[in-house]
């Protein structure tokens, strides 16, 4: 039989009997071309779907990530307020987003009320003074004359009274006029300290009243991250513990925790973890964004592959692990259903389906499918 095949399709021209092969689909013709053509006859006829490498998953220390989000806010504010009341607001040099430091005037009240009453203090500190003056001079003549009976007693005890009341009423009057001296001083506002203006409220040609505020400062333009954790999150973190936090479309920047919040939200069952962040203002963080961050508390062994091996299908991760073993460079592959957890950079925790003896198609899993032929390269 294979010789008479053999002798018609060699009176045949090569693309008809290559046609003719493949509409009659008898196997028992490929073994004798292949006989003809000198191939092995035992060669797979069915051509591979793809040429992969294999790998095997790897055990690797990943570091144990705890995620939250939460609102960036100012560290500290200051408010900066009007100390003194009843004066017209003169000028404001301070406006909101101004870097300003520590005792810059940031506005201005008029001063000419407050420059009278010094003015009036200062005559009236002088005018205590000249009676103080002569009331020590009266005491001390009745001092010398006191053992000659010239003075009664009564008269002595008035001079002496008259020299103690003077001197007081020139304390008194020395401190109202430091009282004036004061509110000369506060007609300037300035900042108490290092920072960033976050809000204006004062007003040109306003009489602001004594505790208004005018200013308020976020204190040594320093953020932090205000992080909402459950009650079971809680206990895994401490003070000083790294955290990474990203706010989309503006960037990331490293941080700290500072402090665990003590207590818990009695709605949301959350507690406030406050992580400081270094540099963030140089990020373009605000007060007030959300943002999203991670913890790390440690590092724990995980089965790992890189991402390039898994396959998203039906939006679950698939790997295509081989079958069977490699036979003339090919073997079949079965599709795996996995479990993935952490994400380290290219490599990915696989948490069930695959061992780490297991040989997985290192790359183009979108192209394959279960039970598919593959030639396999080192």
């Amino acid at each position: 039989m294979s010789r008479l095949l053999h002798c018609l399709y060699s009176l045949l021209p090569a693309g008809l009997m290559f046609l003719l092969l493949m509409l009659s689909g008898a196997e028992a013709i490929k073994p004798a071309l292949a006989a003809d053509a000198g191939l092995p006859r035992d060669l797979p006829t069915t051509n591979p779907a793809l040429t992969v490498e294999l790998i095997q998953p790897q055990l690797r220390e990943l570091p144990l990530v705890l995620q939250a989000n939460g609102s960036v806010a100012a560290w500290q504010e200051a408010v900066i307020g009007a100390e003194v009341g009843g004066l017209r607001l003169a000028e404001i040099r301070g406006q909101v987003g101004d870097q300003v430091r520590k005792g810059q005037v940031l506005a201005v009240f008029d001063r000419e009320p407050v420059e009278v009453d010094v003015a009036q203090g200062q005559a009236a500190l002088a005018e205590a003074e000249a009676n103080l003056q002569e009331s020590r001079v009266n005491a001390e003549r009745v001092r010398q004359v006191i053992d000659e009976g010239a003075l009664s007693a009564q008269q002595v005890g008035q001079y002496l009274t008259m020299e103690k009341t003077a001197a007081a009423r020139m304390r008194m009057a020395k401190a109202q006029l430091d009282q004036q001296l004061l509110r000369l001083r506060h007609t300037q506002v300035v900042a108490i300290d290092d920072g960033v203006i976050s809000s204006r409220s004062a007003v040109l040609g306003a009489v602001a009243n004594a505790g208004q505020e005018l200013f308020r400062l976020v204190r040594q333009n320093r953020l932090e991250w205000r992080a909402e954790v459950t009650a079971d999150e809680l206990p895994r973190l401490k003070p000083g513990m790294p955290a990474t936090v990203e706010v989309p479309d503006i960037g990331q920047v490293k941080g700290k925790i500072r402090m665990v919040g003590p207590t818990l939200d009695a709605q949301t069952r959350n507690a406030l973890v406050y992580v400081d962040l270094a540099n963030a203002v140089v990020a373009g963080f605000k007060p007030g964004m959300f943002a999203h961050g991670e913890f790390q508390h440690g590092l724990q062994s995980a089965l790992t592959v890189p991402q390039s091996v898994l396959s998203l299908r039906e939006g679950f991760s698939y790997v295509f692990r081989l079958a069977g073993p490699v036979e003339e460079g090919m073997g079949r592959v079965t599709q795996i259903k996995v479990t993935i957890g952490r994400s380290v950079g290219d490599r990915v925790e696989i948490l069930s389906g695959v061992t780490v003896t297991d040989r997985l198609v290192a790359g183009g899993s979108a192209f394959l499918s279960d039970g598919d032929l593959v030639r396999v390269v080192q």
